[in-house]
């Protein structure tokens, strides 16, 4: 097993993660099995109780774990299916000691943070690593490990020392070290500053931990001079020395550090060409590496638009919704269209998606400030599609109830994404079925509860005690000659007709009251997918309407770069006004 660990300098958020799941990529090109770790470096037992504003999204996995968005990238990146053991944090390894304390597994000995912390860590690194991610059930032959948070934080600590001490448990041969620091430009001249590089390269060393490749985040390609200058300074070969610049897509980065050399280095530092590779593995490599510069190219040439609105309440942060971005853009990939970019009311982003606060959309608002709730309105009529996707709290709710009877009545094309969901069938309540106090029991305490709390989720706590993880959605009888979405699911999965049930991932508490679904259908809105008891509605369609789908679960999470999620694709496809056959046909 060979092991390459990704670690940052200077700031936080500068793109290991694309980093390691390019690596991933590259190594995946030459035929080998890969396989990726992170290591957050807080106490939380997991990311299920962090805020999306403060964290970013949190990434569900199929066994129901609760992980940093990175391993959303990895999965996407290197088609592979990961675990919550794949994400470490520092609350699960104290965790484990404290148990193994508690037993007397350590025979009364004083347990410490070094041996014991980084023996748990480094014991864990291994254990993971040898677990197979792909349909082959083979070992992986490669385990790419991204250490995160940023060298000299005192949370990594013990972390820094078990990889010190992991490079020469499992040899030199076998791990290598790749630093991302980032290369700030400042002045009237646009100079390029190597400072905070060695800095960080120095501290490196100084914790134990030599850099094999050091991948400069810069705006633009790096001086032939400024490179020469890390190189001598940081005690690297220029060869060594990776230029990470900006780029038009995540899509380019592996070609990027192909150009320069990386694989070649990985190659000859990790000597992976004395490792058994099968014929039908290096074919397997070949495709991948077309695939992936087909993928690049098609995405630097795409210019005609399709208007997507994303009505939500985690907005000034855009990690909030990445697997939603991310499943967009696959499926606007596949369609040949172009997302476009506006911000309202925040930060200026270069990216795919017109973003609009929730709460800009209320009544309320318009009191409040009506110049802002024209501006939302404006871009909420603009949209060619609307998607609302999950969510907790009801900060913005009725906003969102707005955007789904905008899209319903004005006949334009929507997704809603479990809260989504439950927001379409709230509004459809009130305004069709006539029950005007219509609500959910996570917003309001009285009213017609046509939303509610599932009966076997806890009350008083909070981590992991959700619906989690992959579970079956079956469709109904008698779906089967108009459903929208069981087509889309036949099509994408390569199936023949007839399809009984899908797998996707679920994150929730609440689901539509069993009480109300016959008053739903009977007015038009229709549960195509239900749960295997037939009691839990998963798929929601409004019979007449261009595209109008609901999804209890999350599908954004199996949405992968060249096979792109089924209700997606069908929502993208509604929205730019294409026929479904004429995007497989493309």
């Amino acid at each position: 097993m060979k092991y390459i660990l990704v670690s940052g300098g200077v700031i936080s958020g500068i793109g290991k993660g694309i980093f390691a799941s390019s690596l991933g990529v590259l190594l995946k090109t030459i035929g080998l099995r890969v396989t990726a770790i992170k290591i957050d470096p807080y106490m939380n037992i997991d990311a299920g109780t962090m805020s999306p504003i403060e964290h970013g999204e949190v990434f569900v996995l199929d066994d129901g774990g609760e992980v940093d968005l990175d391993l959303g990238n990895y999965e996407r990146f290197l088609d592979v299916t990961l675990t919550r053991d794949n994400n470490i944090t520092t609350g699960k390894i104290y965790q484990q000691v404290i148990q193994k304390e508690r037993r007397g597994d350590y025979l009364g000995k004083t347990v410490q943070v070094v041996p014991h912390i980084t023996d748990a860590i480094q014991e864990w690194i291994e254990r993971v690593s040898m677990v197979p991610v792909d349909n082959s059930g083979e070992n992986p032959d490669v385990c790419i490990i991204e250490l995160g948070g940023t060298v000299g934080d005192i949370e990594s600590a013990p972390f820094v020392e078990a990889m010190r001490q992991f490079q020469f448990r499992v040899g030199h041969e076998n791990f290598a070290l790749a630093h991302v620091s980032l290369v700030p430009v400042t002045g009237p001249v646009g100079e390029q500053k190597t400072k905070p590089t060695q800095t960080t390269i120095k501290e490196l060393r100084a914790l134990g931990l030599s850099p094999d490749l050091i991948a400069c985040r810069c705006c633009k390609t790096l001086e032939p001079d400024v490179r020469n200058k890390i190189s001598m300074f940081c005690h690297v070969g220029r060869d060594q020395v990776i230029s990470v610049r900006d780029v038009p897509s995540t899509y380019n980065v592996p070609l990027l550090l192909k150009e320069q050399g990386v694989l070649d280095f990985l190659r000859k530092r990790l000597d992976l060409d004395c490792m058994h590779i099968s014929t039908d593995q290096i074919i397997r490599g070949e495709s991948i590496l077309a695939e992936w510069t087909k993928l690049a190219e098609e995405y630097d040439r795409l210019s005609e638009p399709v208007t997507i609105v994303l009505v939500g309440k985690y907005t000034n942060l855009q990690d909030s919704y990445l697997s939603v971005k991310k499943a967009l853009e696959h499926s606007s990939l596949k369609c040949g269209r172009k997302l476009i970019l506006k911000a309202i009311a925040i930060i200026s982003f270069i990216n795919s998606l017109l973003w609009v606060d929730a709460s800009h959309l209320e009544s309320e608002h318009e009191k409040i400030n009506p110049s802002e709730y024209r501006e939302a309105m404006q871009t909420l009529s603009s949209a060619n599609g609307i998607l609302v996707p999950g969510g907790f709290g009801n900060r913005g709710i009725e906003g969102k109830i707005a955007a789904a009877r905008w899209a319903r009545e004005k006949k334009i094309p929507y997704l809603g994404i479990c809260l989504g969901l439950q927001i379409a069938a709230i509004e459809f309540a009130r305004n069709v079925c006539g029950m005007e106090v219509a609500n959910s029991e996570e917003f309001q305490e009285d009213g017609v509860h046509v939303i509610v709390n599932m009966p076997e989720v806890s009350t008083t706590h909070l981590g992991g005690t959700m619906r989690l993880g992959v579970r079956p959605t079956i469709f109904q009888e008698g779906t089967e000659d108009w459903s929208t979405t069981r087509k889309l699911y036949e099509v994408m999965n390569s199936v023949t007709a007839g399809t009984q049930h899908v797998l996707e991932r679920h994150r929730h508490r609440y689901e539509v009251n069993p009480k109300f679904v016959s008053t739903f259908e009977k007015n038009g809105l229709c549960f195509v997918g239900r749960d295997e008891t037939g009691q839990r509605m998963e798929i929601m369609e409004l019979q007449g309407h261009p595209f109008f789908v609901g999804t209890q679960y999350h599908p954004e999470y199996l949405s992968r770069p060249l096979k792109p999620s089924a209700p997606f694709l069908g929502f993208v496809v509604a929205s730019a006004g294409l026929s479904l056959d004429s995007v497989l046909k493309s």
